[in-house]
């Protein structure tokens, strides 16, 4: 059995003043450090979502953003395809003006010009019918 004699409490005094020794320079500062430590990353764990999650509204809100730029582009886009078409149709139409007033001119000068060698070669009817009977005729 067990004998509880006067060494056996000196050990449990020097256990508790080990004990003691240890929890005043280990384990207090290991603790302290460990604490600190971990309030360190808490408060880092807090910054890194508070950058994350204003990372992530900068993101959205720069696709809306590009969103908002694409569709205001489209409209601008058809905006001036339908002004490019309606100009087309203007130049289109002056020109076809412009090409069926010089048609018309050129058919009145060719018209004109037509009656002038109408009534030129009907003056000169006459001899040229002389000259091919003549040389049908065998006259010289």
């Amino acid at each position: 059995m067990i004998e509880l004699n006067f060494t056996f409490f000196i050990q449990f005094v020097n256990f508790l003043i080990a004990l003691l020794v240890l929890n005043l320079i280990l384990y207090r500062p290991i603790r302290g450090i460990i604490r600190r430590r971990a309030e360190v990353m808490s408060s880092r764990m807090e910054e890194i979502e508070k950058f994350t999650s204003a990372a992530e509204e900068k993101l959205s809100s720069y696709e809306s953003a590009l969103d908002e730029a694409r569709k205001k582009a489209q409209e601008v886009r058809g905006q001036l395809k339908e002004e490019g078409y309606a100009e087309e149709k203007a130049l289109l139409s002056a020109a076809m003006s412009e090409a069926a007033e010089v048609i018309k001119a050129a058919r009145a000068k060719f018209e004109q010009e037509k009656s002038a060698a109408l009534k030129s070669l009907e003056a000169k009817v006459n001899d040229y019918a002389a000259k091919v009977a003549s040389k049908i005729l065998g006259e010289a």
